[in-house]
Protein backbone atom coordinates (compact mmCIF):
# COMPACT_ATOMS: atom_id res chain seq x y z
CA UNK A 1 0.00 0.00 0.00
CA UNK A 2 1.49 3.40 -0.96
CA UNK A 3 2.36 5.93 1.64
CA UNK A 4 0.33 9.09 2.17
CA UNK A 5 3.26 11.20 0.95
CA UNK A 6 3.42 9.49 -2.42
CA UNK A 7 -0.37 9.80 -2.83
CA UNK A 8 -0.18 13.50 -2.04
CA UNK A 9 2.71 13.96 -4.48
CA UNK A 10 0.80 12.13 -7.23
CA UNK A 11 -2.32 14.19 -6.55
CA UNK A 12 -0.31 17.40 -6.58
CA UNK A 13 1.35 16.41 -9.86
CA UNK A 14 -2.01 15.57 -11.42
CA UNK A 15 -3.52 18.84 -10.18
CA UNK A 16 -0.58 20.78 -11.60
CA UNK A 17 -0.91 19.04 -14.96
CA UNK A 18 -4.66 19.70 -15.04
CA UNK A 19 -4.09 23.32 -14.11
CA UNK A 20 -1.56 23.74 -16.92
CA UNK A 21 -3.92 22.08 -19.40
CA UNK A 22 -6.76 24.37 -18.30
CA UNK A 23 -4.51 27.41 -18.72
CA UNK A 24 -3.48 26.24 -22.21
CA UNK A 25 -7.10 25.78 -23.26
CA UNK A 26 -8.02 29.13 -21.73
CA UNK A 27 -5.29 30.80 -23.80
CA UNK A 28 -6.46 29.05 -26.97
CA UNK A 29 -10.07 30.07 -26.31
CA UNK A 30 -8.96 33.66 -25.74
CA UNK A 31 -7.04 33.68 -29.03
CA UNK A 32 -9.97 32.23 -30.98
CA UNK A 33 -12.37 34.70 -29.36
CA UNK A 34 -10.13 37.58 -30.43
CA UNK A 35 -9.98 36.23 -33.98
CA UNK A 36 -13.78 35.84 -34.03
CA UNK A 37 -14.24 39.39 -32.76
CA UNK A 38 -11.94 40.76 -35.47
CA UNK A 39 -13.74 38.74 -38.16
CA UNK A 40 -17.19 39.90 -37.02
CA UNK A 41 -16.02 43.51 -36.81
CA UNK A 42 -14.70 43.30 -40.36
CA UNK A 43 -17.94 41.79 -41.67
CA UNK A 44 -20.07 44.36 -39.83
CA UNK A 45 -18.03 47.09 -41.48
CA UNK A 46 -18.61 45.55 -44.91
CA UNK A 47 -22.35 45.24 -44.25
CA UNK A 48 -22.47 48.85 -43.06
CA UNK A 49 -20.78 49.97 -46.27
CA UNK A 50 -23.28 47.96 -48.34
CA UNK A 51 -26.20 49.51 -46.47
CA UNK A 52 -24.83 52.99 -47.15
CA UNK A 53 -24.49 52.09 -50.83
CA UNK A 54 -28.10 50.89 -50.90
CA UNK A 55 -29.36 54.04 -49.18
CA UNK A 56 -27.74 56.18 -51.86
CA UNK A 57 -28.77 53.92 -54.77
CA UNK A 58 -31.53 54.69 -57.24
CA UNK A 59 -34.30 52.12 -56.73
CA UNK A 60 -34.99 51.88 -60.47
CA UNK A 61 -31.35 51.16 -61.18
CA UNK A 62 -31.27 48.63 -58.36
CA UNK A 63 -34.34 46.86 -59.78
CA UNK A 64 -32.74 46.78 -63.24
CA UNK A 65 -29.56 45.28 -61.75
CA UNK A 66 -31.64 42.62 -59.98
CA UNK A 67 -33.46 41.74 -63.21
CA UNK A 68 -30.19 41.48 -65.11
CA UNK A 69 -28.73 39.24 -62.41
CA UNK A 70 -31.82 37.01 -62.44
CA UNK A 71 -31.60 36.67 -66.23
CA UNK A 72 -27.92 35.74 -66.10
CA UNK A 73 -28.21 33.43 -63.05
CA UNK A 74 -31.76 32.03 -62.90
CA UNK A 75 -30.89 29.13 -60.57
CA UNK A 76 -29.23 31.35 -58.00
CA UNK A 77 -32.03 33.90 -58.27
CA UNK A 78 -34.61 31.21 -57.49
CA UNK A 79 -32.60 29.94 -54.51
CA UNK A 80 -32.10 33.47 -53.16
CA UNK A 81 -35.81 34.20 -53.55
CA UNK A 82 -36.75 30.94 -51.82
CA UNK A 83 -34.38 31.65 -48.92
CA UNK A 84 -35.70 35.18 -48.54
CA UNK A 85 -39.28 33.88 -48.59
CA UNK A 86 -38.46 31.23 -46.00
CA UNK A 87 -36.86 33.78 -43.68
CA UNK A 88 -39.74 36.20 -44.12
CA UNK A 89 -42.22 33.40 -43.41
CA UNK A 90 -40.37 32.40 -40.24
CA UNK A 91 -40.25 35.99 -39.02
CA UNK A 92 -43.92 36.60 -39.67
CA UNK A 93 -44.97 33.25 -38.23
CA UNK A 94 -43.03 33.80 -35.00
CA UNK A 95 -44.86 37.08 -34.36
CA UNK A 96 -48.25 35.36 -34.00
Amino acid sequence: MPENGSINEAATGTATALSQTAQDYGQKISEVATQAKDYVSEKVSVVGDRIKDLQNADLGELADNCKDYARKNPGQAILISAAAGLLLGLVLRSRR
